[in-house]
């Protein structure tokens, strides 16, 4: 069963790395001259630009948590919740691999947060 996740892991490893490599070019620098953009045209270059960049952080994010979700799966830690150490529903594996909390950990833990 670990061969499956470690498959489904790298592959969404490799799905997020090939988006990273197109995205690099919305992320770059906007030109300032007026001359050769208009006010707008920078406007949107701007947002598109911020848009590509969170992207890229949220992209950076899931691959840490994958590299992460693989460590555990070596540790034969994958599946279990790291707060409770009950076995995380497969469902939720399914929906997000990565994930370190079963539910109710994860309800409570966002619970806490809103209260703050």
């Amino acid at each position: 069963m670990s061969k499956v996740w470690r498959d489904r892991l790298l592959a969404l490893r490799e799905e997020l790395e090939g988006i990273a490599d197109t995205g690099n070019d919305a992320s770059a620098v906007v030109e300032l001259d007026q001359t050769k953009v208009g006010r707008l045209s920078r406007m949107d270059a701007m947002q598109a630009q911020a848009m590509a960049q969170a992207s890229g952080q949220r992209r950076e994010l899931m691959l840490r948590g994958i590299d992460a979700a693989l460590k555990r799966l070596d540790a034969d830690e994958f599946g279990y919740c790291q707060q409770c150490g009950e076995d995380i529903n497969p469902k939720r594996l399914e929906f997000d691999p990565t994930a370190l909390l079963c539910i109710d950990c994860a309800s409570k833990a966002e619970e806490g947060a809103t209260r703050s």
